[in-house]
């Protein structure tokens, strides 16, 4: 446990380039555990509490921020400049933008009207060119941009949303989106996905249906993510997109008569730069809905919260999955799944999960009622933060983990740029198991962790530094903004399967 009580349940979470955490709920939950300082209130609201805090890593400790509009269930994007741009919510909020610049005194800038359609349950994607496309949320059958250019200043019908919504229940909330190497997005919704050229307004190709035709999308929330992509002479030739967990078509009509179906087991798993792409299908060794699926620095993945029945929504889960697993994207099919050891804090509805610089996970949230409930409730609201530490942390292993010397934490490099990175271990050095690889911090919430990426650089042998025990090993930076969009990254050196602590790194 890091924190018991940070004052708020954590619904929505980034990591910023300074390792310091955004971390809110919603404004209409009712007077939450943390007041704002100095006595502030907010305008025209008897609620002088904070319903968003700025969670500093190194300290473990939290500091109160104030929101005037209310984000509850919104969306967002790290910017190139380091800092938060989130949009929309519920409300008052629902066509506002907020800014979060990280400072010791800084607090959320908001932009009233700063969108042209209200968002509320959509996604974010960052660009290569600085912007970010907002797609869908909560009637809203379309995607915009911001910040906004002359030339976009509405709103685009976007019909994949039309025909992916399943009447009265959707299952197309907060949709899958990712940008892929050649620069159209790969958007997954309910249990369809296309490749779409947000340039044009065009469906380039239409995937098949996953198999089983079960939704993946709110509220039968499921999970994805972009599979590590490996960056060889400025190429990635294979691209892949894993999607796990969910619920059956039917599952959120019955939650809410109180009848809980068995969450989805399965994952599908798809090489959408194949020119005949199809699903592969596998099982998972538990079920699990609201889950969340992050990408470690060694390339695997670890799914981790949620329940194992019932949807996501108010008193609509049940039976908590307290087992992470973490899939090994490299091995054969059926030696994938690797289950963790138990946590003991239920995480279901509106709970957490994000990559730190360190290596490890901070996990948090929980709260599947209308209000703040601590008692007398099925799984009461749940303030606390804790870690998540993957096996590559275990005491033991810390002969074999690298240590990088330099560059500096903070390095600006540029696209297709050399970089020389030397780094110690203390134990002798597997030359042939070393990786670099570079993961975008990304914004998580509802089961879904947005922009997030993570690029293997192609790297040259390790040698040993002359004059020296260290080692040193030359990487080549991504070719374009197509493959990382220009921003915040943290670089690590992986040996055998277990990374160094990263370093912030700036692709201008």
């Amino acid at each position: 446990m890091l924190l018991p009580n940070i004052g708020i349940s954590a619904m929505h979470m980034q990591l910023l380039p300074n390792d310091r955490v955004v971390i809110y709920d919603r404004t209409d939950f009712g007077t939450s555990n943390i007041s704002l300082p100095k006595g502030k209130c907010r305008p025209k609201s008897k609620d002088c509490s904070a319903h968003s805090v700025e969670y500093d890593v190194a300290s473990n400790s939290v500091r109160p921020l104030m929101v005037l509009s209310n984000f509850w269930c919104s969306s967002g994007s790290l910017m190139p400049d380091g800092s938060l741009t989130q949009t929309g919510g519920n409300a008052d909020g629902a066509l506002v933008v907020r800014t979060y610049k990280s400072c010791d005194t800084c607090d959320w800038q908001e932009i009233q009207n700063g969108l042209v359609q209200e968002r509320w349950y959509a996604t974010n994607h960052f660009l290569p060119d600085g912007r970010q496309i907002i797609i869908g949320g909560r009637r809203a059958f379309t995607y915009e941009f911001f910040p906004k250019t002359p030339d976009t200043q509405k709103a685009i019908d976007f019909p994949f949303l039309v025909q992916t919504n399943d009447p009265r229940i959707e299952n197309n909330l907060y949709p899958f989106v990712f940008l892929i190497p050649d620069g159209n997005l790969f958007i997954f919704a309910n249990n369809r996905a296309i490749l779409f050229d947000y340039v044009k307004n065009q469906v380039v190709r239409t995937f098949p249906t996953i198999p089983g035709d079960e939704p993946r999308n709110y509220p039968s929330t499921g999970s994805a993510v972009l599979l590590p992509m490996r960056i060889v002479q400025g190429t990635v030739a294979t691209v892949e997109v894993l999607v796990c967990g969910g619920a059956p078509g039917s599952a959120f009509r019955h939650a809410i008569k109180g009848i809980f179906d068995g969450a989805l087991d399965t994952c599908g798993r798809i090489t959408i730069s194949d020119p005949d792409p199809r699903w592969v299908m596998e099982t998972m060794p538990m079920a699990r809905v609201m889950g969340d699926m992050l990408l470690l620095p060694n390339g695997n993945v670890l799914i981790i919260n949620g329940g194992s029945a019932g949807t996501a929504g108010w008193e609509c889960g049940r039976n908590p999955v307290l087992n992470p697993l973490i899939y090994q994207p490299g091995n054969p099919v059926g030696s994938r799944f690797v289950m963790q050891a138990p946590t003991t804090i239920p995480r279901m509805y509106h709970s957490t999960a994000i990559l730190l610089r360190d290596g490890r996970v901070l996990v948090g949230g929980s709260n599947p009622h209308d209000k703040y409930e601590f008692t007398n409730v099925f799984y009461p609201t749940e303030l606390s933060l804790e870690e998540f530490s993957p096996s590559y942390l275990d005491s033991t292993l810390s002969g074999l983990r690298p240590v990088i010397i330099s560059p500096v934490n903070g390095a600006t490099t540029m696209y297709g740029k050399q970089m020389v990175i030397k780094f110690a271990v203390s134990k002798n050095l597997n030359t042939s198991s070393v990786l670099v690889t570079m993961v975008a911090p990304s914004f998580n919430t509802h089961s879904f962790s947005m922009n997030q990426r993570l690029l293997v650089l192609h790297s040259g042998i390790p040698t040993i530094v002359r004059k020296s025990s260290n080692y040193q090993v030359t990487v080549t930076m991504p070719p374009s903004g197509n493959v990382a969009p220009k921003g915040n990254y943290i670089l690590f050196v992986v040996h055998q399967d277990i990374p160094s602590e990263g370093i912030w790194i700036h692709i201008q």
